[in-house]
């Protein structure tokens, strides 16, 4: 299990390295300044991780299991996003003064881009944090007192 320090640090990370990514891309792609696209990036980042945490408190209470389905799973993951998309949708058009169509596909850009880059930063933090455990394990095991009977 992981720690809740260990938890803390994969999403202020996995959120810092995705800003320090989609805001230059995002303002490449879209011709808006970086200034615009970073705020943006990060107002976008700290309601997600807010939202995450009211929607999985929300889901526990629904499906009170560990033990969830591929359905259940799927059921979650979609309305995480459906439910953060309707509110980030307004606050990207407002924020760049953009139509909703357009703010919409903007947007799920942001959803598509923190997919992606979810799935190559996780498994990356996972064996960091595996090779950190065992070079910790190993030096508390060099400096434990040897069992001499």
């Amino acid at each position: 299990m992981r720690s809740k320090k260990e938890r803390l640090a994969q999403a202020g990370l996995l959120e810092l390295g995705g800003i320090l990514l989609v805001a230059p891309l995002s303002a490449l792609v879209t011709g808006h300044d970086l200034a615009s696209m970073g705020s943006l990036a990060v107002v976008m980042s700290t309601l997600a991780v807010i939202w995450s945490t009211v929607w999985n408190w929300m889901f526990d209470r629904w499906v009170p299991t560990r033990q969830r389905s591929a359905i259940q799973r799927i059921v979650q993951a979609l309305g995480f996003e459906l439910g953060l998309v309707l509110v980030t949708v307004f606050i990207v058009a407002a924020w760049l003064d953009l139509g909703l169509w357009q703010a919409l596909l903007l947007d799920l850009g942001f959803v598509a881009f923190f997919l992606v880059w979810a799935m190559i930063f996780n498994p990356l933090f996972d064996a960091v944090m595996s090779r950190l455990l065992a070079r910790k394990a190993a030096r508390e095991q060099q400096l434990a007192p040897h069992n001499t009977r």
